[in-house]
């Protein structure tokens, strides 16, 4: 078996596509999802630190699921408070925004029912209509025509899964005319709002309560290990199908608790951002800058694109895995910290870099950042 491990890792290798794991220190951060600069904030550590642990029995773990012997006020607490910065009628937390999608997408449609998912959804959007027993079938991203064409043909209840901002690719749905559609054909709404979680709306409640239309949607995923610097994620929706989740939703009902110190971390950011909401606007302006700058420099170069974004992800797409991996070398030999996206992650000649702003990325970095790319194209 290993021989054929090897086998499969050499396949890969000759490719160009090998994933190795690896330690960028002293680099100028443009890669993180540390949007706001909440994971490297001093302020909001010191305030995590100053919870009261000297009533807590298990400080340092949860000691096993939620519905066993992970349950406690705290966590209970901070699903009601989460509740109400998404304006939701209740919510339940989950480890990671992976579990919460899986719990949510693979639980909720059954056989006979259909799942529309946007083609740029993240894996774990498509794992959770795969594992589900519907039918599950992607339409072309951001595609309201081929939405509404697999909409015409689909069977049972039917769901619509999106993201509120796509990681790679860096902009927004339609959200408006995806409501729309589904009201028109009577499909159930789900998003994931990975991507604009803290970066947007009110305390950070994400674009589709920006945009006030989170009524619309039967199940919102949320995650904090983004935008909010911390870790962890919860799903909103109504009262009955967050109790659907404890009683139907494996990867929350198998899975060990979030330790204490996450949930105070939880809690701590989102009275952070509420005091440092101006955070979002110094983001809004680091990606003008971004945007202006790369227009002015930057012209077209073989084969180089760069697709429109008012978010924190910018990518510029250079077709071909050995090139775009030698110009992310050459900026990381600069000091920048920006990595290649490669396929078979994206598709084959969409091959990129994913450049992430960030409230802590100076201008003369962003000038650096474009100006060292202009040589190196």
């Amino acid at each position: 078996m290993n021989d054929q491990l090897k086998n499969k890792l050499n396949e890969r290798k000759q490719t160009g596509n090998l994933r190795q794991l690896s330690i960028k220190k002293h680099l100028i951060d443009f890669v993180s999802n540390d949007y706001l600069g909440l994971s490297r904030s001093n302020a909001l550590y010191e305030r995590i630190s100053s919870y009261d642990y000297s009533k807590i029995i298990n400080k340092n773990g949860s000691t096993g699921s939620r519905l066993l012997a992970g349950n406690s006020e705290e966590y209970q607490a901070l699903e009601i408070k989460l509740a109400g910065i998404f304006n939701a009628e209740a919510a339940l937390l989950f480890n990671s925004g992976y579990s919460a999608n899986l719990a949510l997408i693979s639980s909720i449609p059954q056989k006979g029912d259909t799942i529309l998912y946007d083609s740029l959804s993240h894996v774990c959007l498509k794992e959770g209509a795969w594992l589900s027993k519907a039918d599950s079938i992607s339409f072309q991203h951001n595609d309201i025509e081929d939405l509404e064409r697999k909409l015409n043909r689909a069977n049972g209840n039917v769901f619509v899964v999106i993201e509120s901002v796509y990681s790679m690719d860096g902009d927004k749905a339609p959200i408006q005319d995806i409501i729309r559609l589904s009201k028109k054909y009577n499909a159930e709404l789900i998003v994931d709002e990975a991507h604009g979680t803290g970066v947007f709306g009110k305390d950070g409640s994400g674009l589709v309560c920006e945009m006030g239309v989170e009524q619309d949607f039967l199940g919102r995923v949320y995650t904090f290990g983004k935008g909010m610097g911390v870790h962890g994620a919860c799903v909103c929706g109504s009262r009955e199908l967050i109790d659907y989740l404890i009683n139907f939703g494996r990867p929350f009902i198998y899975t060990t608790a979030l330790p204490v110190h996450s949930i105070f971390s939880i809690d701590a950011a989102f009275d952070y951002l509420k005091e440092n909401i101006k955070l979002q606007n110094l983001l809004k302006s680091k990606i003008t800058f971004f945007n202006q700058l790369f227009l002015e420099q930057v012209t077209e170069v073989n084969g180089l694109k760069k697709p429109f974004s008012d978010t924190a992800v910018q990518p510029i797409v250079i077709p071909g895995n050995d090139r775009i991996k030698k110009i992310s070398d050459k900026l990381q030999q600069g000091g920048l910290d920006v990595r290649p996206i490669l396929s078979p992650t994206v598709k084959t000649g969409t091959e990129r870099l994913r450049v992430s702003l960030h409230t802590h990325n100076s201008e003369d970095q962003i000038e650096k950042l474009v100006d060292t790319l202009v040589k190196h194209l």
